[in-house]
Formats: C-alpha cells, structure tokens, sequence
C-alpha cells in the first residue's frame, strides 16, 4: 500500500536484471561488457554510464553506485532472489513453516524479463528454473512425509507438467500415489511417462524407477 508502480525501460531493465539476479557488488566494466557483449569496452561503459543517469533521472534510486563498482541499494527486495532463498532452504531440507504454506502454480521463469534473449538471462531463467524444479521435489517429499498426501501430489504434478521427461518428477508423483495407497494410479502413471518417453527418446526409463513400483505392487515394500 502506498507504493509507487513504475514503468522500466529495456536498459532500465537489463541492468536492475541483472543486479537482481547477481547479488552484491560488481565491477561496472564487467557489468558494462556482459550487459553490451557487441560493444566496445569505451561504447560499453558509455551505455551503462547513461543508463545509470537515467534511472536516477527518472526518481528510480535502486543502485548503488561508485566510479568502480554497482549494486542493489540496502533494503531493495528482489522477487527471483526470494525465490532462490526459497528454493535453496527446500534443496538444504532445512525448509521454515512458511516455506512449506505456499506451493507454485507455475514454475516457467520464462516470465522473468520477457522480451529479452540475451544469454546471460537465457542462463539465469535456467539455472533458476532448474532450483526451482529440485525444490518443489524436495517440497512433495516434505509434505508426503507430513501426511499431506493432496499438497504432495500438486507440487509433483507441476514438476511434471513444467519438465514431462523429468525422471526425479515422475519418481516423486509414483512414490506419493503409492504412499497415499493408490497403486493402480501409480501404475497407469508410470505406464503413461514410459510411453512418453519411449516417444520422445526411443529409450525405456531406469530400471529402479520400475523395480521399485514391482516390489509394492507384490507386497515387498509396503
């Protein structure tokens, strides 16, 4: 309440995107040569030196800079940085009360920045993803373990939808069918990701991921 919603330009955006993304202190020439790779060293820092006057002429006084080194200002949140702290406390399996009262809907970071296809932001919607896709893993193991069989499933089942070749997802949907004592779904799970993948790839999944629904389904892992 009370905030100010402001409209960024493409340069406004690229380099608190990057700040973002990098947290604390950065050297501007480096700043400059990852933000401009097609631009010379002196055209770089030029681009960047007048991005900084804009952002500071447009009352957005987010960066901390100097004549060497750029930053986010003290207290400045950063939603892809809440969601990497997030992510890695789930990875940790040191999750708080908080973590595990929200589950994500949607993991695409392909909504971080849209428009921009530079590489190091092609890079860091990835590598983000790729946190995000083990954390809510590691999130339907915790509440599969808690009993929260509905919330275990939701969280596997968007990993799933997010990467639908992703063994580690499949293995934590079948293990949460089997724990809640769906078996028969288990099985028609698996038997839906074997045929995708045999599609997509031309190869049958891990033998474990198939022995391990065998032994329940006879009795020996009950």
């Amino acid at each position: 309440m009370g905030g100010n919603v402001r409209h960024l330009t493409d340069g406004h955006a690229r380099i608190l995107g990057y700040l973002a993304f990098n947290p604390g202190e950065h050297d501007r020439r480096f700043v400059a040569s990852t933000l401009w790779p097609d631009a010379g060293g002196e055209r770089a820092a030029g681009n960047l030196r007048a991005q900084l006057w804009r952002l500071r002429r447009d009352g957005v006084g987010l960066v901390d800079s100097d004549g060497h080194l750029l930053s986010l200002g003290d207290g400045v949140l950063v939603d892809v940085q809440l969601l990497d702290d997030w992510a890695t406390r789930l990875i940790a399996g040191s999750p708080t009360a908080i973590d595990l009262a929200w589950v994500p809907r949607n993991i695409d970071t392909a909504e971080i920045l849209p428009g921009f296809s530079d590489e190091w932001i092609e890079m860091e919607r990835q590598r983000l993803q790729q946190r995000m896709l083990h954390a809510m893993e590691c999130l339907s193991r915790e509440f599969r373990l808690a009993g929260r069989f509905a919330d275990a499933l939701e969280s596997a089942l968007v990993v799933c939808q997010t990467d639908p070749l992703r063994e580690s997802a499949q293995e934590t949907l079948i293990e949460t069918y089997l724990s809640e004592g769906n078996p028969l779904v288990a099985q028609r799970s698996y038997a839906e990701y074997r045929d995708l993948v045999m599609d997509e790839l031309g190869v049958e999944p891990s033998p474990a991921l198939a022995q391990r629904l065998d032994s329940f389904l006879r009795g020996e892992d009950r």
